[in-house]
């Protein structure tokens, strides 16, 4: 598989805070990679250091296996790291104009990437009468007039409303079944969930998991339990090595498994112990779960 962005042991110092501490990660060609964390995580420094706009510290990073330079590189890569910044005054072509002279594209990519993104009927409008959704989408038309092999978005729908982030992550997903990578920074769990097959984890700087989505929220589940034998139940859980740990919210018990198990399985278990459950569900782990016990006690 085709290595688009490797990052090696990538540290950064700002005085006596460590925004990103020996980050290792590697993108491959054809995902959609989540970097996933609370603000103030090291995201954006990453994203930044990779993109030549902020120095690293320590480690390093090569883009497309060390093959080319990163200024090279670079003209490989769309990306929005910050709000869009485009002439109020002007129409989104002429917007995309301006950006096609910096860039040396051809302006017939122009049409193109207004369809794509769903503004080729307002190419004429100003962009002061765009709505905050709408001038994303711009921005996202901008960054793919390069025909970029990899896409970098930070935060791409903060401040938008439900329709906007909806059309947002619909977007994401039509650009990345086309081929294209998506590498994009975000603090929304269900954004990761909806739109991202790999995520890597951040918190302080540092790396709590780096993996598929689908890996991360595979664990077996749990089952939510009460029984009038509250404490008889709470002991067989607790010393049974199907069970990886337990908790106690009232008279709610949570098991969460360490092996595959069904919920008939366990009632006839419970059964043939003389435990009489009154409650018994199974659930799966969201990713939301997963992330708060990855989270905590770091």
């Amino acid at each position: 598989m085709e290595t688009i962005l490797t990052i090696n042991n990538l540290t950064k110092k700002f005085g006596y805070l460590t925004a990103v501490k020996d980050l290792s990660f590697t993108i491959n060609k054809g995902n959609v990679y989540g970097i996933l964390g609370p603000n103030g995580s090291g995201k954006s420094t990453t994203l930044g250091i990779v993109l030549n706009v902020v120095n690293k510290t320590s480690g390093d990073f090569s883009w497309f296996e060390g093959q080319t330079t990163t200024h090279d590189a670079l003209k490989k890569v769309g990306a929005i790291i910050e709000n869009p910044n485009f002439y109020p005054y002007m129409s989104a072509y002429q917007n995309l104009k301006l950006v096609c002279r910096i860039k040396g594209v051809d302006y017939s990519k122009i049409d193109e990437k207004l369809e794509i993104v769903g503004l080729l009927d307002r190419k004429n409008s100003k962009f002061s009468n765009f709505s905050l959704g709408m001038k994303q989408r711009l921005a996202i038309a901008s960054a793919l007039l390069n025909d970029p092999e990899i896409l970098i978005l930070d935060e791409p729908t903060n401040g938008l409303d439900p329709q906007g982030i909806h059309q947002i992550r619909s977007l994401i997903k039509q650009i990345a079944s086309e081929g294209t990578t998506i590498l994009l920074a975000s603090h929304l769990l269900d954004e990761v969930e909806k739109v991202c097959s790999h995520v890597v984890v951040l918190r302080k700087g540092e790396k709590l998991y780096s993996g598929r989505v689908d890996e991360m929220i595979s664990s077996h589940g749990f089952f939510e339990l009460k029984s009038v034998q509250h404490e008889t139940l709470i002991s067989f859980l607790q010393n049974n090595p199907d069970f990886i740990s337990v908790k106690e919210e009232g008279e709610l018990i949570t098991a969460f498994l360490n092996e595959p198990m069904d919920a008939s399985t366990f009632n006839k278990l419970m059964f043939e112990k003389g435990i009489t459950l009154s409650h018994l569900v199974m659930r799966k782990e969201s990713l939301e779960e997963q992330f708060l016990k990855l989270t905590d006690n770091n």
